[in-house]
């Protein structure tokens, strides 16, 4: 069985422009959550990286499976109801052969964050 990855950017700063609050970036306080929530959910895994490289937005987040398209989603706000959605997300691209959910079973919280879809990575 695939595992759908949700890969979180820990570098990210928070909504207000600001690096760190409490200690925290951004990043890694939507990591906790998402982390939280994700937490023994079946095929589905968290991995935080170090700049996505979406620095004009803030709290980006890929979500992955072998085979299936990724996509990149960001500009969220690092609190509980953002992961909620991302998680959701993340079990419906499981669940979709070819990762592409169809727009009507999106989350509310994750509409309006796609950035970008990628093809899946040619074997070899």
């Amino acid at each position: 069985m695939t595992t759908t990855t949700i890969f979180v950017c820990d570098t990210c700063r928070h909504p207000d422009g600001e690096k760190v609050h409490d200690g925290k970036t951004g990043g890694e306080t939507l990591a906790e959550h998402v982390e939280a929530l994700a937490k023994g959910a079946e095929a589905l895994t968290v991995r935080r990286v170090s700049c996505t490289m979406g620095c004009e937005r803030h709290c980006n987040v890929s979500v992955t499976a072998p085979g299936k398209l990724t996509y990149v989603i960001g500009k969220f706000a690092p609190d509980r109801d953002a992961a909620e959605a991302i998680v959701e997300y993340a079990r419906l691209h499981h669940a979709a052969e070819t990762g592409q959910v169809p727009f009507k079973q999106w989350p509310q919280g994750v509409k309006g964050h796609f950035v970008a879809r990628i093809p899946p990575a040619l074997g070899g």
